[in-house]
């Protein structure tokens, strides 16, 4: 990839905060672009010991020597001045939050953002996640000028990718992070060669939605149809990751469950009813069963299915709902 000439030099402000947009700013960088400042969000505490911690791209940033800002409020007066002073013309966002009017319409080139599917489809927090659990087999990255609603603005470029049959978000969110990386580099291109064009985004009614993930979205319904229950699980896995209630011995505990394999089969016994021997544990479903090859009980790490047959005593009412 060429250098930027220094005809037309852009000055970039990056805003990013997760590992998912550390993928750009180190593209960014290697691609010879200037980066005058780097926002990301403020250290958090976290873990047991609760001790502050620093995001992706703020570790990023300092072992590459970009000055970095850490606003609270992004209207405050002191950072809006500091962001000013930089005197950026091209801001690019990835995996931030959403911006004021006063801070997208900063720069002369304007701002762009990297969404991790194609727009329209999936605008939202967790385009990644809904995109395996509605069974989708595409999906892609989209680069799009920000406005002042969420992932409506126009459209820059975009790239899609598969979403292959045994792809969870893991695997799926490395593969777009790679692809939205090199997106987001070619946008830088075409906006400082000025040959960036844009184009509006048409709504439909068959519009799919990419909302939070919050703690009931990841409950498993047993009655839900197999395919459906095993897009769940790969859909959110390895975070947030799927779970249900796990009735044994009289125990009502939480299992968290990672991976699944499907095996269609005739059966009358009741959804949700579990059944196992030293290798397998497997779960009665609409149609079949779901083998369970990965799973976490609480107070253990995640474990293969067999680590944790090895320690488990059932009986036979055991089952999930």
């Amino acid at each position: 990839m060429s250098t930027p000439s220094s005809k037309n030099p852009l000055r970039i402000v990056f805003m990013g905060t997760p590992e998912f947009a550390v993928g750009s700013l180190q593209s960014i960088v290697n691609a010879g672009f200037e980066i005058v400042g780097v926002i990301t969000a403020p250290d958090r505490p976290a873990g047991r010991g609760r001790k502050l911690q620093q995001s992706a791209v703020k570790q990023f940033a300092e072992k590459n020597g970009l000055t970095v800002l850490q606003p609270t409020n992004l209207k405050d007066e002191a950072f809006l001045t500091e962001l000013k002073s930089l005197n950026a013309n091209l801001q690019v966002v990835v995996a931030f939050r959403m911006l004021p009017k006063v801070v997208w319409q900063m720069p002369k080139n304007g701002t762009f953002n990297l969404h991790a599917s194609l727009l329209p489809q999936y605008r939202g927090a967790a385009p990644i996640n809904w995109a395996i659990i509605n069974g989708e087999t595409e999906t892609g990255v989209t680069t799009f000028f920000i406005d002042d609603k969420i992932d409506t603005g126009n459209i820059i470029l975009q790239k899609s990718a598969p979403i292959l049959p045994n792809d969870n978000a893991g695997i799926l969110h490395d593969r777009l992070m790679d692809l939205g990386a090199q997106l987001v580099v070619e946008t830088c291109h075409q906006i400082k060669n000025g040959e960036v064009s844009s184009f509006i985004q048409t709504d439909s009614k068959d519009l799919k939605p990419a909302h939070k993930i919050h703690k009931e979205t990841c409950k498993i319904d047993w009655n839900a149809p197999m395919e459906q229950i095993h897009n769940h699980v790969r859909g959110l896995s390895p975070y947030p990751a799927a779970w249900s209630h796990f009735i044994h011995n009289g125990n009502d505990v939480n299992i968290k469950i990672f991976k699944t394999e499907m095996e269609s089969k005739k059966h009358t016994h009741s959804t949700g009813q579990v059944f196992w021997n030293k290798k397998e544990m497997k779960v009665a479903v609409s149609r079949g069963f779901l083998h369970l090859l990965e799973v976490q009980l609480p107070g253990k790490r995640r474990m293969h299915i067999t680590q944790v047959l090895n320690g488990l005593n059932l009986d036979e009412s055991a089952h999930l709902r």
